[in-house]
This record gives structure tokens, C-alpha cells and sequence, in this order.
């Protein structure tokens, strides 16, 4: 198979939980198409895709439906959302920081406000990933931007 075949060729959020502000929303489709455009997702024991994720929030458990193009049912993987919980929480509270703070505060302190956020979205990244293992291989910019789209969810709901 080639390397193009394990790749997400479309990614939808659960809409049945609403929208959220118009930061948050920006985060999701900027997100949504940067992931698109350029990822590497390849479910464990599928010949090839490309896929398509469906990202929802069941019962406080997090679900990754995944079809091909086509629509060919691939997987489904539900994840407790326990270990995120606390990064999640430190996100929100680090972004709404953020987001006052390009609104008022000098650059200097933006960066530094920035680059925490980063920090933490990093560590996000890296739990999904743990908790993908065995089941779907990503690269790390895959999972910072399904990350970001985690917290999405999670903040909507």
C-alpha cells in the first residue's frame, strides 16, 4: 500500500452537541482543514484508505468511528476521557488566557502565554497518541490537531 492510503481524507465533529464561541469555532476549522490537508492515519490491520473519522462524545467516553471513503465500516474506538481530563482543564483555562491576552497584553506576554499553551497541547497530543497505541498509528501533528478537536468537543459538551 502506499504511504497516501493511510491518510484521513474528511473528519466530522458530533454537531447533535451545538457550537461554541467564535474562538473556539475558528480553532475547530482551521483544526479540521489543516488535518486534511496533511496527516498520517493508519488504522492497525486495514490495508489502506483513505479515511474518514467521525469524532463524538458518548456517555463521557470519546469515539473515533472510522469508515473509508467509501463508507466501509473500518473501526470504532471508544476512549475514556479520564486521562485527559486534567489536560483539558489546564487547556481551557490556559487558552481563555490567551485569547484575553491578544486582546490587551504586550507581545512579550503573549508568547509566554503561548508557548505554555503549546506545552500543554503537546502533552494532550502525546496522551492521545499513547491511547491510539495499537490501534491507529498518527504522527504527532496528526494528534495535536485531533487533540484540538478533542477539546473542541469536549468544550461544546
Amino acid at each position: 500500500m502506499a504511504a497516501g492510503d493511510f491518510r484521513l481524507c474528511d473528519v466530522v465533529l458530533d454537531d447533535s452537541i451545538g457550537r461554541s464561541t467564535p474562538d473556539v469555532e475558528h480553532e475547530r476549522a482551521v483544526a479540521i482543514f489543516d488535518l486534511i490537508e496533511e496527516n498520517r492515519f493508519e488504522p492497525l490491520g486495514h490495508a489502506g484508505g483513505p479515511y474518514r473519522l467521525d469524532i463524538s462524545l458518548v456517555d463521557t467516553k470519546l469515539v473515533f468511528k472510522i469508515t473509508t471513503e467509501t463508507g466501509e465500516d473500518v473501526a470504532t474506538h471508544i476512549l475514556s476521557l479520564t486521562p485527559f481530563r486534567r489536560i483539558i482543564k489546564d487547556y481551557f483555562m490556559i487558552c481563555e488566557s490567551y485569547y484575553q491576552a491578544i486582546r490587551s497584553a504586550s507581545p512579550s506576554q503573549i508568547e509566554a502565554i503561548d508557548m505554555g499553551r503549546r506545552g500543554i497541547h503537546n502533552e494532550g497530543s502525546d496522551t492521545l497518541r499513547e491511547r491510539l497505541k495499537g490501534k491507529i498509528e498518527i504522527d504527532f501533528d496528526t494528534a495535536r490537531r485531533l487533540f484540538t478537536l478533542v477539546c473542541v468537543l469536549y468544550w461544546r459538551g
